[in-house]
């Protein structure tokens, strides 16, 4: 105060700046708190999901831990160019937020900085300046890669470069701040050798007509400064309205990731009687933990990218999945809490406003307009329509817009192969394949609701336990032929169990072993080698049933669980504790989710590859005989990505004298799937290419001599595929062989 009481300009000046500043951080950090709340309150709406009694994974894995994840980018850095640029951003980020401290301080206390010593002040300024001009140069990178590149995964529009102005502003806001400075301040500036990029630019400025210690000086770092403050502000305020609420959320749902089986599938309690409806019909009927990972997507395309209905002129895209359902949630929660999701616009919209929600039309992708070849894959058609499709409609209110039909069609849901390589690429942990299930859950028990060959398959295992409809008498055939091509008599486990002898394992034929020709022939090399081992083994004949992955993916839990019941019972019988199958399909269904409802856990289930790379490894087994080929592996998503056994197949195949493994450029843990999964290989493909086409086609990049496989599935895919993509006529004659074939003719030298 002056000496007569009153205030001085300068005082008024600085108790103004306070005021000022208090109330906008006070503003705006009561906004984001808000904003957070009221998307939480939206995700509470969801099956309650204990997260605080639910024990966090722990993974053994170092490369794929929290740690990994979060701090190394693990999954991010898969694609090497946009993982670095994050990982500026990330870092960068994280290091600018004790400079933000230090430069508001300057502008609240008169240009005096925090006190840091002297000697440590300079390395510090050097270090945020050479942050600040990273950051800049990852945004343009960013902005080169969405509007220059043009990568189709990724979104454009002024929405998804937002973030980009926001950014670039906080970044130039801090140069400028700290250029203008360095003209207005009377002393507390670091030295010239500490400032490589404000020292340039006040020299620039000088160049402009801005003089040391003058009024411009002072009045662009006030300027400056508070630009600075305001834009920080308003991107706290922003972030957990857009796709970068991730930030808050990604850890969260990478923590709480599943700690089991990937891919697993939660059992449906189908006793409850108190339940109204099975599967997911409703936006609320997911957990709160499947809507948590709604807020955690940052839409990088990553998962449509290698998807294979996405990839082959499907309306599925699992991103838009994520998306959509995501916008649901957020406008029925606001319905239905009376919350606006949007500040500060929530304040002083209406709650009469018309009603608008967001809904599909009927819009398909383009693919015949591509003018693609038979086998090509993009998914520009596929990101073309769903932004066509999504649209907010006036005259629909939210809380009436159907979850499957207006958010989700039948037509994406049934696209699905359920390979997981969507949920294998996401940074965030989001898990797709088990919402699609749970809507297709849903669509089978609740409606009704399934392509009729589909429902055609289900009907046909319903009653003859195969997909075919064939006699159920039928399916030990097998046994007899087996014994006369071969010559090995694989008794049952009745006939053992009458002489009083419980083998070691038990061989499980499966529905395409049992059945379908072309998979009998693997069986019986497996037959052969097993025998060849002296492994003791049996089969239980006609007392096997279908293992229930087929009708599980397809949505009808119910049959599903009567076919697992009815098979622990007979596993149980003979008290099995070990079985080999040539089917990832049916190995990934006993080793993950029969110990759900009783298998024990004492049972080992073991895939062919598996054990034949052990009898190979042991000398056992003797591959002698030289196979001039040249082989591509095709990666089975159920044996890789769910089960992550990606070498014993390859072991088998290396261990074969004359063999060349030539890699596709998509393979292992990035192997596009052969289409059949998810129940596919009883439903036809309806639009676009088929997926099975598209992987033969980049199986023969490679130039190979035979593509292998180790299901039954991809076998007959891969078969199919080769018939339509190869011309025998032309003397090259790719095959595709089961990895238990290729090692029969090496042991055996047929």
């Amino acid at each position: 105060m002056t000496l007569n009481g009153a205030w001085s300009w300068e005082q008024i000046a600085t108790a103004s700046r306070w005021i000022f500043f208090a109330a906008l951080v006070v503003l705006a950090v009561a906004m984001f708190v808000v904003v957070v709340l009221r998307r939480v309150g939206y995700m509470r709406l969801g099956v309650p999901y204990h997260f605080i009694r639910y024990r966090p994974r722990r993974d053994n894995d170092n490369n794929n831990s929290f740690f990994a994840h979060v701090f190394g980018h693990r999954r991010l850095l898969g694609d090497l160019r946009s993982g670095l640029m994050h990982l500026v951003y990330f870092y960068g980020f994280i290091l600018l937020q004790f400079g933000a401290v230090d430069l508001i301080a300057k502008g609240l206390r008169g240009g005096e900085p925090l006190p840091i010593p002297g000697q440590v002040y300079g390395p510090f300024s050097w270090m945020q300046e050479l942050t600040v001009s990273l950051v800049l140069l990852a945004v343009l990178y960013g902005a080169f890669r969405r509007y220059g590149e043009r990568l189709p995964r990724l979104k454009r529009g002024w929405k998804p470069s937002l973030v980009m102005w926001f950014i670039g502003s906080l970044m130039l806001s801090i140069l400028l701040s700290l250029s203008f400075e360095r003209l207005a301040s009377e002393g507390h500036v670091v030295s010239d050798v500490y400032a490589p990029v404000s020292e340039p630019l006040s020299i620039a400025l000088q160049w402009m007509g801005i003089q040391p210690h003058s009024a411009m000086a002072d009045v662009g770092f006030e300027l400056f400064w508070w630009t600075h403050l305001l834009v920080l502000l308003g991107f706290l305020v922003y972030v957990p309205q857009s796709k970068h609420f991730h930030l808050l959320t990604a850890p969260v749902n990478l923590l709480y990731r599943r700690g089991d089986a990937h891919g697993r599938l939660t059992p449906l309690n189908l006793e409850d009687e108190e339940a109204e409806s099975f599967g997911s019909g409703k936006i609320e009927h997911f957990t709160q933990k499947q809507l948590l990972d709604l807020y955690a997507c940052v839409e990088c395309g990553r998962c449509t990218n290698v998807c294979p209905a996405a990839s082959t002129g499907k309306l599925l895209s699992p991103m838009h999945l994520i998306v959509k359902l995501r916008d649901h949630l957020t406008e029925k929660g606001a319905a239905i809490t009376s919350k606006s999701p949007w500040l500060p616009a929530g304040l002083w919209q209406s709650r009469e406003t018309a009603a608008a929600a967001h809904t599909m039309g009927a819009v398909l992708p383009s693919w015949d307009d591509a003018a693609l070849s038979v086998g090509a894959t993009t998914i520009e058609p596929t990101m073309a329509a769903q932004e066509q499709a999504w649209v907010k409609r006036d005259g629909v209110k939210p809380e009436d817009a159907a979850l499957i039909g207006d958010v989700m069609t039948e037509e994406e849901l049934w696209a699905c192969t359920t390979c997981r390589n969507c949920e294998e690429q996401c940074p965030v942990g989001n898990e797709h394949v088990d919402k699609i299930i749970d809507m297709r859950r849903y669509l089978v028990l609740m409606e009704g609701s399934l392509p009729s060959d589909g429902q055609r398959a289900l009907q046909n295992i319903e009653r003859q336990s195969n997909p075919w409809g064939l006699p159920r008498a039928e399916r030990a055939a097998w046994i007899d032929e087996c014994e006369r091509k071969t010559g090995i008599r694989v008794p049952t486990m009745q006939e053992l169990k009458r002489q009083g002898h419980m083998p070691e394992m038990l061989l499980w034929a499966g529905s395409m072993g049992a059945y379908d020709s072309r998979s009998r022939r693997v069986l019986f090399d497996l037959v052969r080698l097993l025998h060849a081992a002296k492994v003791d083994f049996a089969t239980l004949g006609a007392e096997e049933r279908n293992s229930g992955d087929t009708p599980r993916r397809i949505g009808n839990e119910l049959l599903f669980q009567e076919l697992c019941q009815g098979n622990i019972e007979t596993l149980a019988k003979y008290g099995i504790n070990r079985i080999v199958t040539a089917c990832p399909h049916t190995y990934n269904t006993f080793k993950n989710e029969y110990p759900d409802f009783g298998l024990s856990p004492n049972v080992k289930v073991e895939h062919h590859t598996e054990l034949l790379a052990q009898l190979v490894e042991e000398g056992t087994i003797k591959p002698v005989y030289e196979l001039d080929e040249t082989i591509t592996y095709h990666d089975s998503c159920y044996l890789g990505r769910y089960n992550n056994t990606y070498e014993a197949p390859r072991n088998v195949l290396r261990a074969i004298p004359g063999v060349a493994l030539k890699e596709m450029e998509r393979s292992r843990a990035n192997g596009m799937c052969c289409g059949a999964g998810g129940g596919m290989m009883w439903m036809e493909e309806r639009s676009g290419t088929r997926v099975n086409y598209a992987r033969t086609a980049q199986a023969l990049a490679v130039k190979p001599t035979v593509i292998s496989s180790a299901c039954p599935y991809c076998l007959t895919m891969m078969e199919d595929g080769l018939k339509s993509l190869t011309d025998d006529d032309d003397g090259e004659i790719v095959r595709a062989r089961d990895v238990a074939e290729l090692l029969a003719e090496s042991v055996f030298g047929e």
